[in-house]
């Protein structure tokens, strides 16, 4: 690899600053031994590397999952156990007010494999050569090739720490070398150290030391006061060389770097890069530029390249409050507009369970983001940047038109426009309904017996959908949808839309036998339009930026209404009136449908690993469902015009019975290896050597075995009739005395993953065994205990600590002090380093009233060793190599002691 030829001299290496309190440690920056890390030169000569700061900043946050597989193969896979990132809104910790940076989102995640103009020909045949100021594709793809044939990229290891970063800053130092006059470079190695809490996963907190950061600056060549920050992280989880996630983003940033640089034409702002060396291990690289670095006080806006998938468009995924002009910056200069505020709802709600380094950026940083070439260089341009606050001014609606333009407006404009609009519909309901008293009561009465039963057979639906899902799950033919989606609409989609016609067919011949068909279509047209109008109002009463979509759903079907009103008065459905009536429906629902197209797209691959509690047929069911009766809304009004729905009913029926059948005999298989669409199956394999001590320090217990989890609905169903002895017969044992059940958790996914088997196997030495060391016990004020501890193990690292009955954990020496629990009650650590760090030092303080006998605390320490000589096991190596090619399985070894203190 030719990162690998570069030293740092000596004489220029920066040494770290004093240990942080809490037993941090000292926090030199050691050189790396053979293996070497280069440092570039500035542009006036001098070389940086920066040690950590001391400042520990505490996090709110939620964090992470993604595919991990480009090119599709059993070398790359998805995120580590639980993923990480997951969304939702919590309230914002500030960052000093020296950092001076506005509190703005503009950000890109989900690039279902970045940028089209960039990600999609990256991971396929290059292009031709551009020229020497044009982005160049094949140039890119030459850095993704390069950095992906490092091979897996796990923080603390020599790939991640010196090759990587060492290919990085040589591909660097020729950019600089080749940069025009206009500009100057300088380079800064980071390795930080510090911690912080997140609430990601039901809470826990994060330890790191010495981690790595490769940050560039692009100034012009008067420098700049302020500066917009573009990140991507070239670590990767255990056991791929994520292409995809995000070694493409890096491979994009070093062109972008590569572009900008050439120009003759000076920037007004700083752009600063940041390759990231530690964000799967949940965030941390990013928390420690963004709250030790000194660059990180000028930048005043961010963006976040990421990927979630192998494929697909850039997607515009959230935006920063009241920063509406880092979108019209979008609008302004981006080539090819993906754009959604309903992905963005979507996100922070929690339901997807994820989350990236922007959230980092916005808590700590106080910063916005955004996307690649022609963003970065508008921003960097744009005289916004440096006045960001003053351009405050509420949220903002944006969404793209089919990928052509996209439409942003403020969300205040929104809420106006809504209300009126809402205003209109009630206003024209009314008007129709308040006649004469006599005839007032007869229409009101009608009016709210279509609205009842609209809602009625849309409850009707749901439960009769959720239980054909409820069925197959049970039946062991979950994700049968998983590698051919169209299972989905033909399977739960019929299954709604018959049930929906079956409901209003039944209501017609029995319930309104009497009426005309005019009528009938004229009512259930204005109850959807009642049902829209209330939804209009309680969603933008609520403040969700979202109520967009219920505008369009009011106003083209009342125009629509309105210039057609002739034809509904005219007696069944003629042709004329069904074109016109499409005509008025086109823009809601071909949006609606592209809008469905998105979030299916999102939400498909997470379906996949999304543990073994969440039966993804029900939620997957549940989506199909809702899209059915928003697209179904203003046709229900269609089986009263219309003189009989019978063939269309029996056509769905038969659609849906022949699916239902093929799916329950297994057919459809779930999985697939293919490299155009690749749908693995996750499971991860721990070969585990198990201790549990008692009081005196004496081993009580003790086992090994291969632990194994399998990340969907389907367990490990699949793979039995490939290794018979993982079967139901080896079910992990929870040990109720322990924290987390006694088990190596990499991430306090326990809830998450309820059914996981433990197959017997022989203990393991590791080569490097975990030092753990009692230092000192403290009698403190208050009938307070504090234990201090001394840690030397791999890179990576999980504590857990469960106080014992009547005693409280009220001071630790991690995060901002306070002890943050976990889902469950227990506490979880998760540690990782980089290269030479030193052993870990913390402490906690218990409060302990009264004598206990049996100790006042279980503690647990996991090492989990990621590569090297210790990460496989012969048996882990055998089990993996037996396993069938359509799953993804990443294996490592780990050890477990649970102590008593």
């Amino acid at each position: 690899m030719r990162g690998g030829r570069c030293r740092v001299p000596p004489s220029r290496e920066r040494r770290g600053r004093p240990a942080a309190p809490g037993g941090a440690g000292p926090r030199s920056d050691p050189r790396l031994g053979s293996y070497g890390v280069c440092a570039a030169r500035r542009a006036d000569g001098r070389v940086m590397e920066r040690g950590a700061d001391t400042a520990v900043w505490r996090l709110r946050a939620t964090a992470a999952q993604r595919d991990r597989r480009q090119p599709p193969s059993r070398e790359e896979s998805d995120r580590g156990a639980g993923g990480k990132k997951r969304g939702g809104r919590r309230p914002l910790l500030p960052l000093s007010e020296a950092r001076g940076a506005p509190l703005v989102l503009l950000y890109l995640l989900g690039l279902r494999a970045l940028v089209q103009v960039s990600h999609r020909q990256l991971l396929s045949r290059p292009p031709a050569a551009s020229g020497p100021r044009d982005f160049s594709a094949a140039r890119a793809r030459g850095y993704l090739d390069n950095l992906t044939a490092i091979g897996p990229r796990t923080v603390g290891s020599p790939e991640n720490e010196v090759l990587a970063v060492n290919y990085l800053l040589e591909q660097i130092r020729r950019i600089e070398r080749e940069s025009t006059d206009a500009h100057k470079i300088s380079v800064d190695i980071q390795r930080p150290t510090g911690s912080f809490s997140i609430d990601f996963l039901g809470g826990f907190t994060s330890y790191y030391a010495n981690i790595t950061n490769v940050v560039v600056k692009l100034d012009p060549r008067n420098g700049a006061k302020h500066a917009v920050l573009s990140n991507c992280h070239f670590d990767s989880v255990p056991n791929t060389p994520g292409a995809s996630d995000d070694a493409v983003s890096c491979a994009v940033m070093l062109e972008i770097l590569n572009t900008l640089s050439k120009s003759s034409e000076s920037l007004q702002h700083a752009v600063i890069f940041l390759f990231n060396g530690a964000e799967e291990n949940i965030l941390q690289a990013s928390h420690g530029f963004i709250t030790q670095h000194e660059w990180a006080k000028s930048i005043r806006a961010f963006i976040n390249l990421e990927a979630a998938g192998v494929g697909g468009k850039e997607l515009v995924f959230q935006t920063g409050p009241e920063n509406p002009w880092l979108v019209q910056a979008y609008v302004v200069a981006a080539k090819h507009p993906f754009a959604s505020v309903v992905a963005q709802e979507i996100f922070q709600s929690g339901i997807i369970p994820a989350d990236t380094d922007f959230r980092i950026y916005r808590d700590f940083g106080n910063v916005p983001g955004d996307n690649i070439l022609a963003v970065l260089k508008y921003l960097a341009t744009s005289e916004k940047l440096a006045k960001s606050f003053e351009y405050r001014h509420g949220n903002v609606v944006f969404f793209d038109i089919l990928g052509l333009f996209v439409l942003a407006y403020p969300a205040r404009v929104g809420t106006i426009m809504n209300y009126i609009t809402a205003a209109i519909a009630v206003f024209y309901l009314s008007k129709k309904v308040l006649q004469p008293k006599p005839r007032a009561v007869h229409n009101l009465k009608k009016l709210f017996t279509a609205f009842g039963l609209t809602l009625t057979s849309w409850v009707c639906t749901l439960v009769a959908v959720l239980m054909v899902a409820a069925f197959v799950s049970v039946i062991g033919r979950a994700l049968s949808w998983y590698t051919h989606f169209y299972v989905s609409v033909s399977l739960y989609g019929t299954a709604a839309a018959a049930n929906l016609i079956l409901v209003h067919m039944l209501a017609k011949k029995f319930f309104y036998k009497n009426m005309t068909e005019q009528y009938l279509g004229d009512v259930f047209f204005d109850a959807s339009l009642m049902i829209w109008s209330i939804a209009l109002a309680v969603i933008t009463q609520i403040g969700l930026c979202s109520a967009f979509i219920c505008t369009l759903w009011v106003a083209f079907p009342l125009l629509t209404k309105l210039m057609i009103h002739k034809e509904f008065s005219q007696k069944g459905a003629t042709i004329k009136f069904i074109v016109l009536y499409m005509l008025g429906m086109f823009v809601p629902y071909l949006y609606m449908l592209y809008l469905s197209w998105t979030v299916f797209e999102m939400f498909t691959p997470v379906m996949g690993r999304s543990g073994s509690e969440i039966p993804p047929d029900m939620v997957l069911a549940g989506f199909i469902v809702i899209f059915t009766m928003i697209l179904s809304s203003y046709f229900i009004n269609f089986i009263y015009l219309v003189k009989s729905t019978k063939t269309t009913l029996v056509t769905l029926t038969t659609v849906f019975v022949v699916t239902l059948i093929l799916v329950c005999s297994g057919i459809f298989f779930p999985y697939s290896s293919d490299a155009a669409n690749p749908k693995p199956k996750r499971v991860f394999l721990q070969h585990t050597s198990r201790r549990f001590h008692d009081l005196d320090g004496n081993v009580v217990k003790s086992d090994s075995g291969i632990w194994i989890n399998g990340f969907d609905y389907n367990g490990i169903s699949h793979i039995t009739p490939h290794v018979p002895e993982i079967n139901d017969t080896i079910r992990t044992v929870c040990e109720e005395q322990a924290p987390f059940c006694g088990l190596p958790w990499i991430l306090p996914v326990h809830f998450m993953f309820r059914k996981n088997w433990y197959l017997p196997a022989p203990e393991i030495l590791p080569r490097s065994p975990i030092q753990f060391k009692l230092l000192t016990k403290e009698l403190m004020p208050w009938n307070s205990v504090r234990l201090s501890f001394e840690v030397s193990g791999p890179s990576h690292m999980s504590l857990y600590v469960r106080p014992h009955a009547g005693v409280t954990l009220s001071r630790w020496s991690l995060g901002d002090g306070v002890p943050v629990t976990s889902l469950g009650g227990d506490y979880f650590v998760f540690y990782s380093r980089g290269l030479r760090a030193v052993p870990w030092h913390f402490w906690v303080e218990l409060m302990a009233p009264e004598k206990h006998s049996d100790g006042i605390v279980s503690l647990a320490i996991a090492a989990h060793y990621f590569f090297g000589e210790d990460q496989k096991s012969p048996q882990l190596y055998a089990l993996l190599e037996r396993l069938p090619n359509w799953t993804f399985s990443s294996g490592w070894s780990c050890t477990y002691d649970l102590f008593v203190f």
